[in-house]
């Protein structure tokens, strides 16, 4: 697996679009907080930091939503805790593409040139600081079921349902389910009907709640272990 075709990836006003899908990688209002709003809130990771975290996404993008956490777990937790973050991407982008997406907030300046120095668009395990990133690459739909982790959190973060419903199947949510730890919490911006519906199938209880700028509201959904189900 390579990095993105450059042809592929498009910049409307300094945020990167996808050509592929017709999708910006994060909110044209202001990515990082969104993350914050729908991920790190959503998933409650500030309530939830110990050592040996385990978090996984669908879709890690720019790896906005990595930064956003690698500086959130270097504000709050002691030298010498880890975490664990396992990306799922069927394409990455090269690190050139990363460098430039996420140089537009300077908070995460450290986290940013961290990530670029180490990434590796074919995959593997990258030691980032306190964080162990794995990059997973292929289709979710068979790279989550081979998965033998275990996630505390999970950001559901492919782009909209509508422009690639291969990233919220029922099947594929059902995989990230068994990817759960007891009582793990994924979130997602999107209340699409089919992925609420998902959720539910998969074991997840799904909430709605208000969403990040032109989106009114966001999903939150609790993994229920399958005895109190």
């Amino acid at each position: 697996m390579t990095a993105r075709d450059a042809q592929d990836l498009l910049w409307e006003n300094g945020v990167p679009v996808s050509a592929r899908f017709d999708d910006p990688y994060y909110s044209r209002d202001d990515g990082l907080a969104e993350t914050r709003h729908v991920f790190l809130d959503g998933c409650r990771v500030g309530e939830r930091l110990r050592d040996g975290l385990s978090v996984a996404e669908l879709g890690f993008g720019t790896g906005l939503n990595f930064c956003a956490t690698l500086a959130l777990w270097q504000a709050r937790m002691p030298p010498g805790a880890t975490f664990a973050y396992t990306a799922f991407e069927l394409y990455p982008l090269a690190a050139a593409d990363l460098d430039r997406a996420l140089a537009v907030w300077p908070e995460l300046d450290a986290q940013r040139a961290a990530l670029v120095a180490a990434w590796d668009a074919g995959g593997g395990d990258m030691r980032i600081g306190p964080a162990r990133l794995t990059l997973v690459t292929g289709d979710a739909r068979e790279t989550v079921p081979r998965w033998d982790g275990r996630a505390d959190a999970w950001y559901l973060d492919g782009f909209a349902p509508s422009r690639n419903p291969q990233m919220w199947e029922p099947a594929l949510l059902a995989a990230v389910a068994r990817a759960s730890a007891p009582d793990a919490v994924a979130a997602t911006y999107s209340v699409a009907g089919a992925v609420r519906r998902g959720l539910e199938a998969a074991g997840f209880a799904p909430e709605r709640l208000p969403g990040y700028g032109r989106k009114r509201e966001m999903l939150r959904a609790v993994r229920t272990p399958p005895d109190r189900a």
